[in-house]
């Protein structure tokens, strides 16, 4: 009898992975943000489904304020395939950004782009009927944003796609001229300005590096493929490992998968050997067009209750040095007396 297959509970290849991602064209496209957000009337933030706390950029919070503003998720297709499980995914991730509209769309639907675009015609106003509104688009690269522009151009004003759009991050590296997505009978029209996607400085977390390289936020060049397609390994054992089982029985060890895997899809070097990166790409790949088993990287459960112990730890007042040092005596005459007693 076949023992049974135990899926890894931790991944363990973390001291490898790299912590940066921040460019010379994410530096200066946060700035550029920055110096631009007066003339900017409302600000749509894009994050991935699959990563809804990781693709989370807190660089925005501090560089763009006060500013009205959206979040969408997208890529909703790729994070799920079960009607009752996505909702209540949706309904935890909406409570991660209570004073925002949130909304959701898929890599290849168009139909998910009408709300928001009801939403932005309705609520985006400029106060200035001369110059229109504009809105900006922001996110961590590669998360969709140049796809919903292009789809909301061709809901406003039924023309074709105005911005970029590639499978790699770093296809926008500047912020582009405005689009026009709707045109308004008062004369105030309404654009969007496509955006370079910018990454964190410094990632303290490897596996947040992790799951973001995964979702392609990063380029492939940067995070080792066959690291990548083993930290893939990992979660697809967690969730359901027969996906992969026309190349291999449920296993903990991606390189004997590759292998098969190689073989299987011909990506073969010289002499009939395996080609191991190309094949981790492939593989990793697959996943991200959602061959591979469909599910969101993140715990949003706990990201929810860390929020919450924080904030009760920011209402509970601390000591002051009066109380704790009446605490420190309490306590050492306490330990005084039980010691006579012993």
């Amino acid at each position: 009898m076949a023992a049974k297959f135990i899926p890894r509970q931790v991944f363990p290849h973390y001291e490898t992975i790299p912590r940066s991602y921040f460019l010379g064209h994410h530096r200066e496209g946060l700035q550029n943000m920055k110096k631009m957000l007066s003339s900017i009337d409302y600000v749509v933030e894009c994050r991935d489904f699959r990563a809804p706390v990781t693709s989370i950029n807190p660089m925005f919070e501090e560089a763009l304020g006060e500013k009205a503003r959206m979040i969408i998720y997208t890529k909703r297709d790729l994070g799920g395939g079960n009607k009752l499980k996505d909702q209540n995914a949706e309904k935890l991730i909406r409570q991660l950004d209570r004073r925002s509209s949130v909304f959701f769309t898929s890599s290849f639907s168009k139909k998910d782009t009408g709300p928001i675009f009801k939403h932005l015609r309705d609520n985006a106003r400029s106060p200035d009927r001369l110059v229109g509104c504009r809105i900006m688009v922001v996110g961590m690269p590669n998360v969709g944003k140049s796809t919903l522009i292009n789809n909301l151009r061709n809901q406003g004003v039924n023309k074709a796609k105005a911005a970029r759009t590639g499978d790699q991050p770093g296809v926008t590296r500047r912020i582009g001229a405005p689009i026009k997505i709707w045109e308004r009978p008062d004369g105030s029209d309404v654009y969007v300005l496509d955006t370079p996607g910018v990454f964190v400085p410094y990632m303290p977390d490897a596996e947040r590096m992790l799951k973001l390289a995964l979702c392609g936020c990063v380029k492939d060049s940067v995070v080792p493929p066959t690291t990548i397609a083993d930290y893939l390994l990992y979660h697809i054992n967690l969730q359901d490992p027969l996906v992969y089982k026309r190349w291999s029985e449920p296993t903990n060890e991606i390189m004997p998968l590759l292998e098969n895997f190689a073989r299987n899809t011909g990506l073969l070097a010289k002499g009939g050997i395996p080609n191991i990166d190309l094949a981790a790409l492939r593989f990793v790949q697959r996943w991200r067009a959602g061959e591979l088993g469909k599910f969101i990287l993140d715990d949003v459960k706990e990201e929810l209750r860390q929020r919450q112990q924080e904030d009760i730890e920011k209402k509970t007042p601390s000591p002051s040095m009066t109380q704790a040092l009446k605490a420190a005596r309490r306590e050492r005459k306490q330990r005084a007396a039980e010691s006579r007693k012993a």
